[in-house]
């Protein structure tokens, strides 16, 4: 009997995103997993009679053999591991890599080198010991949102944070406008994306930037791996900016990460890897 999965997100992005969960399941299916589309919004977690709980649509339901959770939700994903249902990627990677003030406070032990970076609420900004210019960031936004490019201190007050948000305040990278983007599944590397912008300091290329495929030089490997080794990844994408010297520097983790990119610029199929280290996992628990 093949296993059975939840592949979750939120009906907006499944929406958005309907020919990849399309691609997903079927992918699912060549490999022998039911895997089944789920939207977070008709769930109810807690605790009842003193036990952990999972409604949909207010009902008690079978549980899965295992889920992909392609929101972020840390809190959900948590519940669904805590009733035994393991979840790509875990509670821990979503907890950590969804927040970029939690992911370099944690990657600087592993001496992984990254930018000057503040963490604070939006009312300290009035008092920030770094010299202009600089960039903000809440420090859960996605896709170059909610970040701005902060000039001088009239630039600094007039940010559109509330006084309790949590933020990073960082130094520009030598570079901008560049970044790179390491698709790893598990624990290998599967891909390498440069993304370029000559009129953004964000080098998105959902913001109008351009990407190659890119080839790791060993030394940028023995780099990744470092920020792999307190994490148990699924699928994520590592997100580098480079100094002045072409060497790279940590930005951030992208837990739900697309694929669109790598798709368009090489032969990779990272959904065929994703499925069969599930696959793989699963039949370890």
């Amino acid at each position: 009997m093949s296993k059975t999965g939840w592949l979750i997100y939120k009906k907006e992005d499944a929406d958005r995103n309907r020919s990849f969960i399309d691609m997903f399941i079927e992918e699912a299916r060549k490999q022998g997993l039911a895997l089944h589309l789920k939207l977070r919004e008709s769930f109810h977690i807690g605790v009842q009679e003193h036990q952990f709980v999972c409604f949909e649509e207010g009902q008690r339901i079978d549980l899965p053999d295992f889920a992909v959770v392609r929101t972020i939700d840390p809190l959900f994903t948590k519940q669904l591991e805590l009733l035994g249902v393991p979840c790509f990627n875990s509670s821990h990677v979503a907890q950590i890599c969804n927040d970029k003030a939690k992911t370099h406070q944690l990657l600087t032990q592993q001496g992984v080198p990254m930018v000057d970076t503040l963490f604070l609420k939006g009312e300290a900004l009035p008092y920030i010991p770094f010299s202009f210019p600089l960039i903000a960031k809440d420090v859960h936004g996605r896709g170059g949102r909610n970040v701005y490019w902060v000039e001088n201190k009239d630039d600094l007050l007039e940010l559109p944070f509330e006084p309790k948000q949590d933020l990073v305040i960082q130094k520009p990278a030598p570079q901008l406008g560049k970044d790179l983007r390491v698709f790893v599944v598990g624990n290998k590397i599967v891909g390498a994306i440069l993304r370029e912008n000559a009129n953004e300091f964000k080098a998105n290329y959902t913001l109008g930037g351009s990407a190659s495929l890119y080839e790791l030089s060993q030394e940028e490997r023995q780099l990744v791996h470092k920020v792999m080794a307190p994490f148990e990844f699924g699928m994520v994408g590592i997100d580098f900016l480079f100094d002045e010297k072409n060497q790279l520097l940590l930005n951030e983790i992208e837990d739900v990460v697309g694929s669109r990119t790598l798709y368009t610029k090489s032969s990779i199929n990272i959904l065929e890897l994703y499925v069969s280290y599930i696959c793989r996992k699963i039949k370890t628990v």
